[in-house]
């Protein structure tokens, strides 16, 4: 139930989804004082959660910030890479189809050329809630496969479905295999907060890579700020989401 739950709810409170549903109240509702209330806080949330400055701000202070690629880490690096980044719905299945935040992967790869990283767990199955034959990590598996990272060296973890779920895997992985080790977590930016907590919680003491930027460090151009973006949206998805998701979490004990 918490799966579902934590899959849908927080579909119900995006700046669109609000957004749609005040509009579509409005039209239905008598009251006229009401009806003006409800199209005009549409349109303001529409302007705010559209802006790419504000938005641009507001992620940035959420995202965890890059780490260096020179860090320093031991001879026994252990790197646990977060899957959520492919298409699995798309056909047909002969090859990967990257959605956002293939650099999950392809930092990992430079982390490992660089010997910054010695060993790879790639954890996650599937995170959607029809029962999908396709098991990310295994997919990903092939791609390092490519870039000649060598079997030996990659540990795949495809049974868990969400952040909470692979942290539990991965711990059992660590403590069996390598429990002497450092560990390199690495996910997307906005998810890191979410993710250091987990792995914490299940006592792995990994030290955070994040990946996946949604935000840049110089500021939008003038017509950005004037014109409304509809990927502004789209981050404040995210970022609910995410937000959401921690909460969940805390509910449930789990970070």
């Amino acid at each position: 139930m918490f799966f579902i739950l934590s899959k849908t709810i927080p579909y119900l409170i995006m700046p669109l989804s609000l957004i749609v549903g005040f509009l579509f109240f409005s039209f239905i509702i008598k009251n006229l004082k009401w009806k003006r209330r409800l199209r005009i806080f549409s349109l303001v949330l529409l302007v705010i959660c559209s802006n790419s400055l504000l938005t641009n701000m507001v992620f940035k202070w959420w995202e965890v910030p890059p780490t260096p690629m020179d860090l320093q880490t031991s001879s026994q690096t252990v790197g646990i890479v977060l899957t959520g980044v492919v298409k699995k719905e798309k056909l047909p299945h002969d090859r990967v189809y990257f959605a956002e935040g293939a650099d999950r992967v392809t930092h990992a790869i430079q982390l490992y050329k660089a010997g910054k990283i010695q060993k790879i767990i790639i954890s996650g199955g599937t995170g959607s809630m029809t029962q999908s034959p396709i098991k990310e990590a295994t997919q990903l598996r092939e791609v390092f496969l490519m870039c000649a990272v060598p079997d030996e060296d990659l540990i795949i973890e495809n049974q868990s479905r969400n952040t909470r779920e692979s942290a539990v895997a991965v711990s059992e992985i660590i403590k069996k295999n390598y429990p002497d080790s450092e560990y390199l977590l690495i996910t997307s930016a906005f998810h890191m907060r979410r993710s250091l907590a987990c792995f914490k919680k299940v006592g792995v003491p990994a030290t955070g890579f994040s990946t996946d930027f949604k935000t840049g460090d110089y500021p939008p151009q003038i017509i950005y700020l004037l014109v409304p973006q509809p990927g502004a949206l789209n981050k404040w998805h995210i970022l609910i989401r995410e937000i959401m998701g921690i909460v969940a979490y805390k509910m449930m004990g789990y970070v």
